[in-house]
């Protein structure tokens, strides 16, 4: 089995994952649906052992042999990038493998809000762009570091899992690390990044407290850091960060952080009503004085109020953003309540 022809199945069908188990036939992910693929034969052992072996490096199959876990990023000549996740499911090789396009969409190609131009361009600070897996934040958060190369000089370092979009230098200068082949793990490579003399650095997944708390020095020590969580909201994305610390460090953590936010930015991504691709829903929280004073005091139940009364500076709760796709009749009242974390609010904004 060549899993190039799987592959370009993919892109032809514009799908944006591909699934390969034992036992099922090729599943692809078109606009947020599973279809199999037509005429394919369930995979058997001997198919995904070839897969494997196609795909990977010595290195690649003595890692998963440790650890039964790998991500890595697959190149096939003529077709595409892909981001690969390699499993153990029954005792057999299983595959997760998204699309990731050569070419870095803009912002405005992916039509995010226009603010996200202002808050990339900041000199320092933390931000943030959250939200489900499979929600888009890598592409988001490609797009705004391509902004930023396009228009600022600036030392960009990167440190992700695996490396999923390729960035050239243009205005600015950029070094992408990929966890694995290029460094240990986040945390480590984020300490040595400080010694690096960088402006902007990007944390590909913010998972664990060492690299958190290294995230938040380095934005208070001035410079620019982005990074993602999976993370339904804003006020979750707060909660979740202070969480993560033991009780007796929270109160410092909250008021360094009421420091260094500059913004929460979390999307989703919902089907269109005419079943043609999806549309992505944004929240947005700008981190205002009256933000940065609820933060220190443990208040982040009542930033949605925030985000409600901020829609001058730029601010919208994800609810605000699902009614107006509603009333533009983009999405069904139905798939928006579905994604909504307050169905009550947004039924009142309806």
């Amino acid at each position: 089995m060549e899993i190039d022809t799987l592959l370009r199945i993919m892109v032809d069908k514009n799908a944006s994952d591909l699934h390969l188990r034992v036992g099922s036939p090729p599943i692809l992910r078109i606009d947020g649906k599973l279809v199999a693929i037509a005429d394919w034969q369930p995979l058997t052992i001997e198919n995904t052992e070839t897969i494997f072996e196609s795909i990977s490096t010595p290195e690649h199959r003595r890692t998963f042999a440790a650890e039964l876990e790998l991500d890595i990023a697959y190149s096939a000549s003529g077709i595409g990038r892909f981001r690969v996740n390699v499993l153990r499911q029954r005792g057999t090789l299983a595959f997760a493998i998204r699309l990731v396009p050569f070419k870095i969409p803009t912002i405005d190609q992916l039509k995010l809000p226009a603010i996200y131009k202002e808050l990339i361009l900041k000199p320092r600070g933390l931000i943030l762009v959250t939200g489900p897996a499979g929600a888009g934040k890598s592409t988001t958060m490609a797009a705004m570091i391509d902004y930023l190369n396009e228009t600022e000089s600036r030392n960009i370092i990167t440190i992700e899992d695996p490396i999923e979009y390729l960035h050239r230098n243009k205005k600015s200068i950029i070094a992408q690390r990929d966890l694995g082949e290029d460094t240990r793990s986040f945390d480590l490579a984020l300490m040595h990044t400080l010694r690096q003399d960088p402006d902007v650095i990007y944390i590909g997944e913010m998972r664990d407290l060492t690299t958190i708390a290294t995230a938040i020095r380095a934005a208070e020590t001035g410079h620019l850091v982005l990074g993602t969580l999976h993370t339904t909201d804003a006020a979750q994305t707060i909660d979740r960060m202070i969480d993560i610390f033991p009780a007796n460090q929270q109160g410092q953590i909250r008021i360094q952080l009421s420091q260094v936010l500059e913004a929460v930015l979390t999307q989703c991504l919902l089907p269109r009503i005419e079943g043609e691709g999806r549309v992505a829903a944004f929240e947005i929280l700008l981190a205002t004085p009256a933000v940065r004073n609820l933060i220190r005091q443990g208040k982040s139940h009542e930033l949605p109020n925030v985000m409600n009364l901020g829609t001058k500076e730029g601010m919208q709760t994800l609810d605000q953003a699902l009614a107006k796709l509603v009333k533009s009749q983009v999405v069904s009242r139905e798939v928006a309540l579905m994604k909504s974390s307050n169905p009550g609010q947004l039924m009142k904004l309806l």
